[in-house]
């Protein structure tokens, strides 16, 4: 199995490091640009070496594999899952990912998909409701050994094939996004249908319900986030030592709850600063950041912006 030296630019950051020690690299959200991004890679781009950093890595966001042409290997979570022609691979956030490999560099054609969750129309609250989205639970159920995969219709491939153009002209993940009008909404609806389509090759979820103690973790974190509370106050509030509930929530979802009650907050902060005229000091107070300058920090940590320029960023001029 032939590999190369191809290694094209990352629009992500690594933002943190697993407790296994694996980077995980996180989606470079930017202001006034839909969080979704997608890109061909062909012959000898795809390699381990394209890899962020060029090692293995976990992710903090979603995303879809379809090999349109050729064969070859993804290695995800240190099992090596064949793909061929057709197939479609779903690759959830925390999942370690070691790169790509094709049996064919003459010949090899696929495409990858970046997206947030809550580039997803209804996902815009409790930060794993994803999970139970009807056009997202497909990525959170691992199959035997690895992520799950699909396969698309012969007669649906050409569809496919179409609307991945769109995606990758009006969000490219490795370029500035055109200067074409509703470039943002052009990519989302061309994502949503992609979804669907993957909603029904996936099929009804196999479970109703997510692990108990995640879900309590989220519903507390969701009660709670706008006061400032810490984790320790949601580990009392579900009687568990922090320590636990905090290796727990690593091991089951990548992240920690402190991890997950910050993204909650930030998800807030986004919706504040865009939709309301909020000074930034009742912005974080809402958030449960116990002072603006607090909020400023934290916020220029996750976004490399102070919120004041996410603000002007995000806003039609």
């Amino acid at each position: 199995m032939r590999r190369s030296s191809a290694v094209p630019a990352a629009p992500f950051t690594r933002a943190r490091r697993r407790a296994d020690g694996a980077p995980v690299v996180a989606y470079d959200r930017r202001p006034g640009r839909v969080p979704i991004g997608a890109q061909l890679f062909t012959g000898e781009q795809i390699s381990p070496r394209a890899l962020p950093g060029g090692m293995p890595h976990a992710h903090d966001f979603l995303v879809l594999v379809h090999v349109a042409r050729g064969s070859g290997s993804l290695l995800v979570d240190g099992h090596g899952v064949p793909l061929v022609a057709g197939d479609v691979c779903l690759v959830s956030p925390g999942q370690v990912v070691g790169g790509a490999t094709t049996d064919e560099p003459d010949q090899a054609r696929s495409w990858v998909v970046f997206f947030t969750a809550d580039a997803v129309a209804g996902v815009t609250a409790n930060p794993l409701a994803w999970r139970f989205h009807p056009l997202l639970a497909a990525f959170a159920e691992s199959g035997t050994g690895g992520p799950r995969t699909l396969r698309v219709p012969d007669d649906d491939r050409a569809a496919w094939e179409s609307l991945l153009h769109v995606l990758a002209r009006e969000a490219p993940a490795h370029d500035e996004p055109p200067s074409l009008a509703a470039a943002d909404q052009a990519a989302t609806a061309a994502l949503t249908l992609l979804l669907v389509s993957v909603a029904r090759l996936a099929g009804p979820p196999a479970h109703g319900g997510g692990d108990p103690i995640v879900a309590a973790v989220l519903d507390a974190i969701e009660a709670g986030f706008r006061d400032p509370i810490s984790t320790r106050d949601v580990a009392r509030s579900l009687g568990y030592t922090t320590g636990h509930l905090t290796t727990v929530v690593r091991e089951r979802t990548g992240r920690t709850v402190l991890e997950w009650l910050t993204e909650r907050r930030m998800i807030e902060a986004r919706r504040l600063l865009v939709e309301t005229d909020l000074p930034v000091a009742l912005v974080a107070e809402r958030t449960g950041h116990r002072d603006a300058a607090y909020l400023v920090r934290r916020f220029r940590e996750q976004h490399g912006v102070t919120p004041a320029r996410w603000r002007r960023g995000a806003r039609p001029t």
